[in-house]
């Protein structure tokens, strides 16, 4: 099988196994993003009087028809193919024949597969926000329908002061739409147009219209220099995964708030069955795990920003093989927050509060009588706190 760099000398079979890797399985997910994108240069070359418009009809044609075929899962990327875009551009040829060959023009994989790489992660970026969001209108729900119920408010894991799950829920609420916020802020590195640049030094002698291609694939702007394309790559990826770290890192917290409230030494929270597992030798046992889950997957969140950071880290200017190896931790990660966001919802609708097994300590209104103190008396808050804390003490 051919390879688009191929030029007739045999390649050892370890060579391709070690360098093409996985990255043919995480391809799969960038095929139907490749497809837009090639059609948009095929288009754009016609324009420019690089690709006659008959070869234009039969590329555009085979490249929907390739693309639907995939999402049949009528075809996969092999790993002889080496990557996705050796595989479209293959099976074009095969299907359209001679024209097949032409669509390579003026391009490089490495803007070819930029390129879709980021009008995938585009379209992603608004899963994932309405995602966090719908966590956060769970979170609304749980509030509302838990409206009166008072439960402490816990500094240093002791007794602080009275708080309410409309407060609790509601603290997790807004930082969720924060992080919600945020995610799209991630846009501004992912929302440049790579084609043009090619191997990241342009198209010499070729009038290549950057300009049409940035508006067919709807992109804020168009790259530039050519040099950049490549220097950016992993920064965009990083700020993204950087992102889902800050989403996990609130889900983990709100997790383990859940996970030590459910404890019988707690007792004011529990979790429906259905949404609970059991012990392979304790009959009585019902087990939280989703939530354990949700708050252990934020080290793997953590993980995957050192990996796609570390990766870049140390390149000199232009394309380095290395830059694949940023889709595992990248697709990863989007992958963990996406199924974490899917379940989050659900489990917070079958949490139930016992307000009967809550317990609050009398000491917790002791910051509030210090502070009618203040407001009664006129006497300076220090006085007044050494006041209230003599009382707790006995020594009025």
């Amino acid at each position: 099988m051919k390879r688009l760099w191929d030029k007739g000398a045999p390649l050892d079979e370890r060579v391709l196994h070690y360098t093409a890797g996985e990255d043919h399985a995480l391809d799969e997910r960038l095929v139907a993003y490749d497809v837009r994108a090639s059609i948009a240069h095929a288009e754009m070359l016609a324009r420019q009087g690089l690709l006659a418009v008959p070869d234009l009809e039969a590329i555009r044609a085979g490249l929907l028809g390739l693309a639907e075929s995939h999402a049949r899962g009528e075809w996969r990327i092999e790993l002889a193919d080496e990557d996705g875009q050796t595989a479209l551009e293959r099976r074009l040829t095969e299907r359209i024949g001679p024209a097949g060959g032409r669509i390579h023009l003026g391009r490089s994989r490495n803007d070819q597969v930029l390129a879709a790489l980021r009008l995938y992660l585009l379209e992603t970026l608004d899963a994932l926000s309405t995602g966090v969001l719908a966590v956060a209108a769970a979170l609304d729900e749980l509030a509302a329908r838990e409206r009166r119920t008072v439960i402490p408010g816990y500094t240093h894991l002791q007794q602080a002061m009275p708080s309410s799950v409309p407060l609790w829920a509601g603290g997790f609420a807004a930082e969720l739409r924060d992080d919600a916020a945020a995610l799209t802020q991630a846009r501004r590195r992912l929302d440049k147009n790579p084609l043009g640049s090619a191997a990241g030094y342009g198209t010499p002698g070729l009038p290549v219209d950057r300009e049409a291609t940035r508006t067919a694939l709807g992109f804020a702007a168009v790259q530039e220099p050519v040099t950049a394309v490549q220097l950016s790559r992993g920064k965009g990826e990083a700020q993204l995964i950087f992102e889902i770290a800050l989403l996990m890192q609130d889900l983990s917290r709100f997790a383990a708030d859940v996970l030590l409230f459910s404890t019988r030494e707690f007792g004011f929270l529990a979790l429906a069955e259905e949404f609970t597992t059991g012990s392979s030798i304790m009959p009585q046992k019902r087990n939280l795990d989703v939530f354990e889950l949700m708050r252990g997957r934020t080290a793997t969140a953590q993980a995957c920003l050192t990996e796609a950071l570390g990766v870049a880290a140390k390149l000199p200017s232009g394309y380095h093989r290395d830059l694949q190896l940023i889709k595992f931790p990248l697709f990863r990660a989007i992958d963990l927050a996406l199924e974490t966001l899917a379940v989050a919802p659900p489990a917070i609708g079958a949490l139930e509060f016992r307000p009967e097994s809550v317990r609050l300590d009398p000491a917790v209104h002791a910051a509030e009588e210090a502070n009618r103190l203040v407001v009664t008396e006129g006497i300076p808050f220090r006085e007044a706190y050494q006041r209230v804390a003599r009382k707790l003490k006995g020594k009025v």
